[in-house]
């Protein structure tokens, strides 16, 4: 008999497994101007790792959530797929449709085919992430694309040292959208705000076909007259604009204020976002499921090989520089890890080094604070996620002896004044 009723129960959790991700919902058009309402989380809305209650998410007339799936860099990678499975399990489970996002960082080169190199690279490692889901279910919305900043190049501590022409930025878009549409059957949401459309990229109308997630903030959703393309005087013209100053979009997020807690979200503040469209058009965009072949899988511990790019060192006054390339066996680049400098030498002193990403698979490795010295030394490649294997390069250069910088004068200290608060939330919608 407990057998038997074990038996019962196991096969009971089993069909609830199996038929959880298609299980009907109500779909409420309950945000502002009576759309269907959204929200879209990350990682910051896990303070030390606190769950999120999607049922009470749904209560409060949420449909759609949006989940921060992936990332150019690294260590934000990782943090975004420690939470993404299951927060879109559980959301899932809670009877609400999820979509994820990429967020995308632009390779430094105005080299067109290497710009299309790296945008089909990132496009695989978004596909990657699709398969590490188990590929699209009936629930998923398609992926979105989130580019919001054209700086290709960073000094390494976010000050944007060069920004990518607009048509180079157009060129890396168009191809990320068109391989994952290749990849897996359903085109993908296009994320961004309408100063970046209008300034950062031309005018192609090929980008129409894909569905625009709008950011705008400061106007209310609830108004009719309130359209998210407008600027104090006309509208922005961009891809996806319309003759009559509108926007061809889906989804507008028109605040990062939103009230966490009524959503079941930890924290103070969360975006929020209302659909366009009806219904129909909403589930328009959810139809069809994709599961990835075996070659879409995400590879553990691929082989690579290193190309160095370039190398510079003077004098103990300046840094040494090395950029270096980090390829997969079919010669497309590394989608994540990172890599250093080691001197095989510990007498020679060395300073503080960066690594910047300057291209998917490429980095540029600064090392300051070298000593006069003959050096013999490796680049070091490593993958934290085990996607790649490590791998060396050797490299050997010569530091001469530079001029001393002059001793720095005494100054007096600053006088230090408490900067006034900021309202970062000001003018936005608290819903």
């Amino acid at each position: 008999m407990k057998r038997t009723l074990l038996a019962l129960l196991l096969s009971v959790s089993l069909l609830a497994d199996a038929t959880w991700a298609v299980a009907p919902a109500k779909i409420v058009q309950a945000g502002p101007g009576a759309r269907i309402a959204g929200i879209d989380i990350s990682h910051w809305q896990h303070p030390k790792d606190a769950p999120i209650d999607f049922t009470q998410m749904y209560s409060a007339g949420i449909r759609f959530v949006m989940i921060k799936g992936a990332d150019a860099q690294t260590a934000a990678d990782e943090m975004a797929l420690k939470f993404l499975i299951p927060d879109r399990k559980a959301a899932q489970r809670a009877l609400l449709y999820t979509g994820f996002y990429y967020y995308a960082y632009l390779p430094d080169s105005a080299d067109t085919a290497f710009i299309i190199k790296d945008a089909q690279a990132q496009a695989q490692k978004v596909v990657w992430r699709i398969g590490q889901m188990g590929g699209y279910n009936r629930r998923d919305l398609p992926v979105a694309l989130d580019l919001e900043n054209n700086c290709q190049r960073t000094d390494g501590r976010g000050t944007c040292l060069k920004y990518m022409a607009r048509t180079n930025v157009t060129l890396w878009a168009k191809t990320w959208l068109q391989t994952v549409t290749e990849k897996t059957g359903r085109k993908p949401i296009f994320y961004s705000y309408p100063q970046f459309l209008e300034s950062a990229m031309v005018g192609d109308p090929a980008l129409r076909q894909y569905p625009l997630w709008m950011a705008r903030y400061s106007l209310d959703p609830a108004l009719t007259t309130s359209q998210p393309n407008a600027k104090g005087v006309g509208c922005f013209a961009h891809p996806w604009s319309n003759a009559n100053c509108t926007a061809q979009w889906q989804f507008w997020q028109y605040t990062s204020c939103g009230i966490a807690g009524k959503y079941g979200v930890p924290g103070t503040r969360v975006d929020l976002n209302v659909f366009a469209g009806t219904t129909s058009k909403f589930l328009a965009l959810i139809r069809g499921t994709w599961t990835p072949e075996p070659a879409d899988s995400l590879p553990q511990n691929e082989p690579t090989t290193m190309q160095l790019v370039s190398q510079s060192s003077q004098s103990t006054n300046e840094p040494f520089i090395a950029t270096i390339d980090v390829l997969r066996p079919d010669g497309t680049p590394v989608v994540t890890g990172t890599v250093r400098f080691k001197s095989l030498d510990d007498s020679l002193t060395i300073g503080t080094q960066t690594s910047v990403r300057a291209a998917t698979g490429r980095w540029t490795v600064t090392v300051n604070g070298l000593v006069a010295g003959n050096y013999l030394g490796i680049l070091q490649y490593s993958d934290p996620s085990g996607t790649h294997a490590g791998n060396t390069f050797p490299v050997q250069f010569q530091v001469t002896q530079g001029t001393p910088p002059p001793s720095p004068t005494a100054s007096p200290a600053p006088t230090k004044t408490k900067a006034p608060a900021v309202d970062t939330c000001a003018g936005q919608i608290r819903n």
